[in-house]
């Protein structure tokens, strides 16, 4: 179509500006879009908790913001770091009466925020474990009253469960399993019966037991009032030789647990290498396990026959010693380890009657645990140990226990 000369002069103006509006809004829409893209956006608190909005909630009420880009996955890490301590003055005496600000908590020498605080007043939540095989055998009286004066000297709120091996009859090895003989209870009259239903055992399923205070004592997650105050309290010679799990799958459920860890380490070792010397075929003589035997050949001699370690019997004296030795020796490393790691302490007993005396250390320790948590500052998923280490403002001679430290989640 052709427009006249006169209608062409008129319509243009009108078209550059129809352009120039529209170019316009092109240029707005393009840096609105850019500004989405660039500007971080801040998350707000959910109306209702939940499992991936806790931490946020927490710092917001904090009067903090976390920025996230728009294109980022918003991925908030709700794990509370649980941290026991002990604090002693100079002397070695537990000094009580302290308050969260008087606390400094670092990771990886970077200063955190404590996000929970418990005194010592605080109940705790107890499993005991009782190991009644080997050369305790024969005194299973004192260590269910060595047991009970311990539970007797906790505090009127602290929960207790009671663990032991038991040796039952319809098993053709007849070696122990482990039994949940009290689940925790404040109820001393349960406890006390439970204590008394513990028996002697064939074996020590030390590593299953440390597992199954995990897996069915502290099942449940703690109450906020016990976040960081749960704690194993074992009496034994830490030597296993009747376990299904080992060592390192049982140390891994602790620390993710979050328990802390009390080793009352029985010296049996010179009962048990008199025996093991004896000839198989005398009465009262001790065999080493099929799994101690393994287990000593994969560490000392991983390269050997693995049919040169099968039959006990058949092993000279020398071995025998050596082997056993080796086993009480990692016993009381494994056991050193939990204690360090968890923030607990072991106390060794030379005998049974002097368990007695590490059972109150025991209970006095734990009636001095502050509990301390924080958010870690560090967000990576990257599977890393995160050393640990709390001071206590003014304190100059202070010396605090504490856990070492924790393995981060990894993605």
């Amino acid at each position: 179509m052709k427009f006249p000369a006169s209608t062409k002069t008129r319509a243009l103006p009108f078209i550059i500006i129809l352009l120039a509006l529209a170019a316009l809004a092109t240029t707005r829409s393009t840096r609105a879009q850019d500004d989405t893209r660039q500007r971080p956006r801040r998350v707000a608190p959910a109306q209702t908790p939940t499992p991936a909005s806790k931490q946020r909630s927490s710092r917001a009420s904090e009067g903090e913001a976390e920025e996230v880009g728009d294109n980022e996955v918003v991925r908030i890490e709700t794990q509370l770091i649980s941290v026991p301590a002990v604090v002693t003055d100079k002397t070695g005496r537990p000094v009580t009466g302290l308050r969260a600000e008087d606390f400094q908590v670092f990771e990886d020498g970077r200063p955190q925020k404590l996000a929970n605080f418990s005194t010592t007043e605080t109940p705790f939540e107890v499993a005991v474990l009782l190991d009644t095989s080997g050369s305790t055998r024969a005194e299973v009286g004192l260590i269910r009253r060595a047991a009970l004066d311990f539970i007797n000297a906790l505090r009127p709120g602290d929960r207790v469960a009671v663990v032991a091996f038991n040796t039952k009859q319809e098993r053709s090895d007849k070696l122990a399993t482990v039994e949940l003989k009290a689940p925790l209870t404040d109820d001393r009259d349960a406890l006390q019966e439970a204590i008394e239903a513990v028996g002697a055992s064939n074996g020590t399923p030390f590593y299953d037991g440390l597992e199954k205070v995990v897996r069915d004592v502290f099942r449940e997650k703690p109450a906020d009032a016990m976040r960081g105050r749960r704690a194993l309290v074992a009496l034994t010679d830490g030597v296993d030789s009747a376990s299904e799990s080992d060592f390192e799958e049982a140390r891994e459920q602790l620390k993710r647990a979050g328990i802390i860890s009390y080793f009352i380490q029985v010296n049996t070792e010179d009962y048990v290498e008199e025996r093991l010397m004896q000839d198989c075929e005398d009465d009262g003589a001790l065999r080493l396990s099929r799994r101690q035997l393994e287990r000593y050949r994969r560490i000392i001699a991983p390269g050997a026959d693995a049919a040169d370690f099968s039959n006990f019997c058949q092993m000279g004296q020398f071995e025998r010693m050596h082997a056993s030795r080796t086993l009480y020796q990692m016993a009381r490393q494994e056991m050193n380890t939990l204690a360090r790691e968890s923030g607990g302490k072991t106390f060794p007993a030379a005998d049974l009657r002097d368990a007695r005396r590490a059972f109150r250390q025991v209970a006095d320790d734990i009636g001095t645990q502050y509990s301390l948590g924080y958010y870690s500052t560090n967000t990576a998923r990257d599977g890393t140990f995160r050393r640990i280490s709390v001071t206590v403002r003014g304190l100059k001679d202070a010396q605090v226990r504490a856990r070492d430290g924790y393995k981060a989640p990894k993605s």
